[in-house]
């Protein structure tokens, strides 16, 4: 829906604009500048996003012992026999490239000294790998990997980054009744002056990251508002395997900081998962115990708690030296000692948290959507890599490696580019609407809908409770439809529009999913199909 009227007389023109400022946008945007104008949108603070707080690292083959084909085969088993094996060896196959590029703009990685006494990566081990491959920097890796992107972006001459910018609506030909399906631009919120505002560009990439902030409990920002997918929908995209969300199973359950995740590496160097009586569980579930898939632990986790009706688990590893904890996990040590628990003394409390979206915006491996001219890179896609499960560490990887050949996709299509035929974007047309005085409408919108995405469309679901889930979600978007169409915009409104469509998506796609594989669990379909495919919705068909 667009609030158009006259021509825009407050509008910006570039070659590219990327929405989204994470390791993702901020890889493309340094790798598109030498050849191109870019402007780069963050609706909140330039560093706020999934990057700056992802503690594990970077799965790449880089150990005499390990290979490729394991981090192929490691991937295709966690993802549960959905991943797609072309994306999946092109990320791999890419991964190390990908990470030497990090290395030359200045990530840090941690080195230890080998068997020979030399110098060498310190690789860790996480969830579903066979070996250790992962490259970290302590036990932040994404905050490392934001700040040194974000330092060269900042510096860059034909880079233009705008904070607190919110994209409203993607422009298109066929919205303006153009030939061909071509975006031309964007309808974007400029929060600091509270008005909407224009962008021109000759090709967009969406890089906004997941959704989970559709739930009450997550270890994402609050910037995980699945803007992307929504603006993609709106316009036409195909949406793929939206019903698989990854729920970590570590997250710190405190009071005050429930978003606060306990990296995986932690279980990748021996700690332990306890009930309240100090007991280990995991090996009850599955052979590999604390390693196995994500998707196995947190449904441990949940049935234990369920089972003996407590609020949380225990993760321990106080049979490490302090030294060890300290040297490896500084980040995690001195957050916990802030809310009263020594790590190296204590078992934490943790429970499962909404984390990751495994499915998005359909690419190719140009990272293509079904739109001329409109891209998509990071979390906010499907690829294929991750299947029904993501296995741990290939998220940031997917990041990079898709972010180069977008960027060389990009840079190539510049390179024959003929100018757009002129043509007139309508402006943001505001006299209609009023400011307002119903802000608490919003909040209570948008407490109800994590709350029962939560209950119904969690880490296990029934026909009933997603049957429930697409009534109450239904009834919500007539409600936002309605507001929208009366008031002017704010961050909450924008926010609050796309969650609740991503939402819709996500019960629609866990609907349609007849089985129970990897992050999708459905009490009335406990078995796997034979032959599964990927969930595709299409807007036209919805």
């Amino acid at each position: 829906m667009f609030k158009i009227k006259g021509i825009s007389t407050k509008e910006r023109t570039c070659d590219v604009l990327i929405v989204g400022s994470g390791a993702a946008g901020l890889s493309l945007a340094l790798k598109l500048a030498e050849n191109a104008s870019v402007i780069v949108l963050s609706k909140g603070k330039l560093s706020e996003g999934s990057t700056l707080y992802a503690q594990g690292g970077i799965a790449s083959v880089y150990a005499e012992n390990d290979t490729i084909d394991s981090h192929v085969n490691d991937t295709i088993i966690c993802g549960a026999g959905l991943c797609d094996v072309e994306a999946v060896k092109f990320t791999i196959n890419h991964a190390k490239e990908s990470m030497e590029w990090l290395i030359d703009i200045g990530i840090a990685f941690d080195r230890k000294e080998d068997k020979n006494g030399l110098e060498a990566y310190h690789l860790t081990k996480e969830g579903g790998h066979s070996h250790r491959r992962i490259l970290h920097v302590a036990d932040a890796t994404g905050r490392s990997i934001e700040t040194t992107l974000l330092s060269k972006a900042t510096t860059h001459h034909n880079i233009t980054l705008l904070e607190g910018y919110n994209a409203v609506d993607l422009i298109t030909s066929k919205q303006l009744n153009l030939p061909a399906n071509k975006v031309l631009g964007a309808y974007v919120w400029n929060r600091n002056q509270e008005k909407v505002e224009t962008i021109k560009a000759k090709f967009i990439t969406l890089a906004t990251g997941g959704a989970s902030k559709v739930y009450q409990y997550t270890s994402n920002p609050d910037v995980s508002c699945g803007d992307g997918i929504a603006l993609a929908w709106r316009s036409g995209c195909r949406i793929a395997n939206m019903e698989f969300n990854q729920f970590h199973p570590t997250c710190l359950y405190h009071p005050t900081a429930r978003t606060f995740l306990l990296t995986e590496a932690l279980r990748g160097e021996g700690a332990y998962l306890l009930r309240p009586d100090g007991t280990r569980f995991m090996p009850d579930f599955d052979d590999r115990a604390e390693l196995a898939p994500r998707d196995i632990v947190a449904r441990a986790i949940d049935y234990e708690m369920k089972r003996l009706g407590v609020d949380c688990m225990y993760l321990d590893i106080t049979h490490k030296s302090k030294e060890f904890i300290v040297h490896h996990f500084p980040t995690t040590y001195k957050r916990c000692l802030l809310l009263g628990i020594d790590i190296s003394t204590q078992s934490i409390p943790i429970v499962p948290a909404a984390h990751y979206s495994c499915g998005g915006v359909m690419i190719d491996q140009h990272g293509k959507t079904d739109i001329d001219g409109l891209y998509a890179v990071g979390e906010v896609t499907y690829t294929g890599l991750h299947g029904a499960n993501r296995l741990a560490s290939n998220s940031l990887l997917e990041c990079v490696v898709y972010a180069h050949a977008c960027a060389d996709d990009i840079t190539n299509q510049l390179r024959v580019y003929h100018s757009q035929p002129i043509f007139k974007i309508p402006s943001w047309d505001e006299s209609q609407v009023q400011n307002s005085d119903e802000e608490v409408v919003i909040q209570h919108n948008w407490h109800e809908l994590r709350l029962f995405m939560w209950d119904y469309v969690g880490i296990v679901r029934t026909n009933k409770r997603l049957e429930r889930a697409l009534h109450r979600v239904q009834m919500l978007q007539k409600e936002i439809s309605e507001y929208y169409s009366n008031f002017k915009v704010s961050n909450s409104l924008l926010e609050l529009r796309n969650l609740v469509q991503v939402a819709e998506i996500i019960i629609k796609s866990a609907i349609n999913r007849k089985e129970s594989r990897g992050l999708h669990y459905n009490v009335d379909y406990p078995d796997k199909l034979k032959n599964s495919k990927p969930t595709i919705l299409c807007k036209e068909d919805n």
